[in-house]
């Protein structure tokens, strides 16, 4: 099956009774999509006492001026790796933009920035990613287990994460509580 980025720069919702516990409500917000599989950065949940000066501190980092965010769980991928969600108007070595509307760095020095004041105006910190292989995810979305929604920086950067599924929703004029986790049979 050939696949096409359609779904870089857009929200992946987990829709209910999607099997896989890991992703209960979850928020990924899609980075890269193309025939090779796919790379998210979850951000419906946050890691619980871990906040971003927590993180600067144990990479020794001076946190400057950083305010001392959440970090959210970014996936079961390598949750030692760290990924930050910005918007365009900061660069650096190997910032990636995902389809114009919010960009990806994943070196220390985009943490270096924010701490020093000179870092992008809205960001986002994760550790781990959601990785799918080559057709992967294509093959979810055949089987309804994800709604994609388009990819709007309010919900990324202004929305709490605790309110990102519901709110993911909603745009798509879905209430989620109208949502069942499994279906009848006839």
């Amino acid at each position: 099956m050939e696949t096409s980025n359609f779904l870089t720069g857009q929200f992946l919702l987990a829709m209910p009774g999607i099997g896989d516990p890991r992703f209960d409500r979850a928020v990924i917000a899609m980075c890269s999509h193309d025939e090779d599989g796919a790379l998210g950065i979850g951000l419906g949940s946050t890691l619980p006492g871990l906040g971003l000066h927590d993180l600067l501190g144990q990479l020794d980092i001076d946190l400057g001026t950083a305010p001392d965010a959440p970090v959210h769980l970014g996936g079961p991928m390598e949750p030692r790796r760290g990924f930050v969600l910005h918007s365009t108007d900061w660069g650096g070595q190997d910032t990636v933009d995902v389809a114009g509307r919010w960009a990806m760095s994943a070196t220390l020095d985009i943490l270096s920035a924010i701490a020093g004041g000179s870092g992008p105006s809205r960001w986002a910190v994760a550790l781990g990613y959601a990785g799918w292989g080559a057709g992967q995810l294509d093959g979810e979305m055949t089987r309804h287990g994800w709604l994609n929604v388009r990819g709007d920086a309010g919900l990324l950067f202004d929305v709490p994460a605790d309110g990102r599924w519901e709110q993911g929703f909603a745009s798509a004029g879905i209430d989620c509580r109208l949502l069942a986790a499994f279906t009848g049979t006839a």
